[in-house]
């Protein structure tokens, strides 16, 4: 099991510990850094998850405290909707269902704790694993956007998948 705490400025070596280079840190946040990230890029990304336009935790697993994971969510008060991303989990816990772990937490304190009606997702369709944890969760794909970047030559798409507040099945439908 995994508890969400927030994620401080204090963790992000931890975090950028987890990205060893330029196509991991595109496959985790998209084009909003850039490589190397710097001190600078940081210390924003740290001071924009401490107020209400984004929420952004750490994941920690209950029996040991070790965190595993790390996942924010970009909030749109206006339509009522979280933008899903930056989902990460440790390298050393990846394959261990640490990812359902931390996103139920999350998507239970978007739709009952911040109300929202909508979580949508942004993921590269080659990231098959970040794809297959979605759906699980019942998340579907509601566009594909073919050639977003360019990555050695070769083209990503990305699928932006969206789940519903009447459709989440996790904690928040019981």
């Amino acid at each position: 099991m995994v508890e969400l705490r927030e994620f401080t400025a204090t963790d992000v070596p931890l975090l950028m510990g987890w990205i060893p280079g330029p196509t991991e840190l595109l496959t985790w946040a998209g084009p909003a850094f850039s490589w190397p990230l710097d001190e600078g890029q940081r210390a924003e990304y740290a001071a924009e998850s401490a107020t209400e336009r984004r929420r952004s935790w750490m994941g920690r697993e209950t029996s040991s405290g070790r965190v595993v994971g790390h996942a924010s969510l970009r909030i749109d008060a206006d339509v009522s909707s979280g933008r899903l991303g930056r989902v990460l989990v440790a390298p050393e816990a990846r394959g261990r269902g640490y990812g359902t772990a931390l996103l139920e937490p999350v998507l239970t304190a978007a739709f009952e704790e911040l109300r929202l009606d909508r979580v949508e997702p942004g993921v590269l369709a080659h990231n098959d694993s970040a794809v297959r944890l979605y759906g699980r969760l019942g998340f579907v794909v509601d566009r594909v956007l073919p050639d977003v970047e360019r990555v050695d030559g070769y083209p990503w798409t990305a699928l932006q998948m969206v789940l519903g507040k009447s459709a989440w099945g996790g904690t928040a439908a019981g």
